[in-house]
């Protein structure tokens, strides 16, 4: 069954911040790959300004949040530092962000479809590829990525004051 993705509106925040809590409580009990802090990130007061901004997406499977993530032109920190096939000026690419799957939908493709509506977004909205940064560590992460065609741009400082996380793992998808 193909799951609807679509962009959030407020009336989906009780929902979203619920999904992301389930996540960031199954991270912290397993492996937390991303480094994520239940409650804080992602948490309700970031996925309201990402709703509010236009940029937070949903994957329903039926009623049920089956993944999320944020999708827009900001890097959050110093993406000059990559080591990028193609030298594209802040606005010619998007950006994803805190992209999740729900722990029980694990494994069913909605990592690749969450991801292949980005790029559909991102060329219909003229740019030119897609770029994104993970921690080094957050295997998983890099392995979807790697899978649906991303190419590595370096582990970087990308100059955002996160001590636990100095450097960030670089990816790239040209169009």
């Amino acid at each position: 069954m193909l799951n609807t993705i679509f962009k959030c509106d407020l009336s989906h925040l009780d929902k979203l911040t619920e999904f992301y809590d389930k996540v960031t409580a199954h991270l912290e009990a397993t492996v937390n790959y991303p480094k994520w802090t239940q409650g804080v990130y992602p948490g309700r007061e970031s996925i309201q300004r990402a709703i509010e901004n236009g940029v937070q997406y949903i994957c329903l499977d039926g009623e049920r949040v089956a993944g999320a993530f944020i999708l827009n032109r900001d890097p959050q920190g110093n993406y000059s530092a990559g080591e990028w096939k193609r030298d594209l000026t802040d606005g010619e690419y998007m950006v994803i962000h805190t992209l999740a799957v729900s722990p029980d939908c694990a494994r069913q493709g909605i990592g690749k479809q969450m991801i292949g509506y980005a790029v559909d977004h991102a060329k219909a909205e003229g740019c030119q590829a897609i770029r994104l940064d993970v921690v080094p560590d957050n295997i998983p992460a890099r392995r979807l990525y790697e899978r649906v065609g991303f190419t590595f741009a370096g582990e970087k400082d990308l100059g955002r004051d996160i001590p636990e996380i100095p450097l960030f793992a670089l990816y790239e998808l040209n169009f």
